[in-house]
């Protein structure tokens, strides 16, 4: 089995391709498990190739046609999408969004159709393609109203990928990921990146600056288990998903006082200190339109689960990285 990443130098791609390395295999459209003889990891850099045998590093631009000619062909029957551009920087550069976050699916989608080889392709999208005034409590088919270019570019691509699941040019599905917390290493230009930041850097001996109120809620799901949720949502059997490709994943509605109260839980009053206080109207304003609460019954009905609470996912930072409470 072929499989290819886009992203693959990310942090997300990265983990994934070494959680799929280590289980050699993937099951097919047909459920039974097909061992991995190629990993292409697709990034604008070069990423770990693990040194093993079965990767190759490819390096270029997504949004032009002969890179991702060179990454896919007839042979690759499997494609986890996961480059873009951040929610804030897409809102702060609409030519780069609108490039990487839409002509690039787009692109990719189209190369599968003339191929003509019905790939399966996992789209990651995201909670921001919600927004405006909604539900207590987000379900599966709630509207989608986009409060930012990010969400819009994603929303658009979640049509794409369904059509073209209907049509039988791939076989698709897109999972909405909630707010990735705890990441490691530096915080990036998404507006979410707060929710790493508030946890990592205190852990790590560091001030970090909360710029939303308290009271914000978010949705949330560890790395280790947005890995797993990436693969059985590949691994799902098509008939079940119906003509309907998109799933909410579950995870954790937690407020950012919630957030805060699980990191006094396990490491204490000093490290909660170093968490300033100074809001940032944009990033409240972003993140303030995305849903805190979804429904997952769907997900969860078909096998998919998130954390018991955020405890729990600061407990898996810790232990994942190796962290040494300061």
């Amino acid at each position: 089995m072929k499989v290819l990443i886009t992203g693959g130098a990310g942090f997300l791609g990265q983990r994934l391709a070494r959680e799929l390395l280590a289980r050699g295999a993937l099951k097919d459209a047909q459920g039974v498990p097909q061992a991995l003889t190629e990993l292409v990891l697709l990034d604008v850099a070069r990423g770990d190739d693990f040194g093993d045998p079965r990767v190759r590093t490819e390096v270029g631009d997504i949004a032009e046609r002969s890179v991702l000619e060179r990454a896919i062909d007839e042979k690759t029957t499997t494609i986890f999408h996961l480059a873009a551009i951040v929610s804030g920087q897409a809102e702060a550069d609409f030519d780069l969004g609108m490039r990487i976050n839409l002509d690039a699916p787009r692109l990719l989608l189209e190369i599968c159709r003339q191929r003509g080889h019905r790939p399966r392709v996992v789209f990651t999208s995201s909670v921001a393609v919600y927004g405006g005034d909604l539900p207590e409590v987000v379900q599966n088919d709630t509207a989608l109203n986009p409060q930012s270019s990010y969400g819009a570019q994603k929303a658009i691509a979640e049509l794409l990928l369904n059509d073209y699941s209907r049509r039988g040019f791939v076989d698709g599905r897109v999972l909405r990921l909630p707010t990735i917390s705890v990441r490691p290493g530096k915080p990036n230009a998404a507006a979410s990146s707060f929710a790493s930041g508030i946890i990592r850097e205190p852990l790590n001996g560091a001030t970090a600056v909360c710029p939303v109120a308290g009271a914000t809620r978010l949705w949330l799901l560890s790395p280790r288990k947005a890995i797993e949720s990436l693969i059985a949502g590949l691994e799902l059997d098509a008939a079940a998903l119906g003509n309907q490709r998109v799933l909410n994943l579950p995870g954790i509605s937690v407020s950012v006082d919630e957030m805060v109260a699980a990191l006094r839980e396990v490491a204490g009053d000093a490290v909660v200190q170093r968490i300033v206080w100074e809001p940032d109207a944009r990033v409240e304003k972003i993140v303030g339109s995305w849903p805190g609460r979804w429904d997952t019954s769907r997900a969860e009905r078909l096998g998919l689960s998130g954390e018991r609470s955020f405890a729990e996912v600061i407990r898996s930072y810790i232990a994942d990285e190796r962290i040494a409470i300061h």
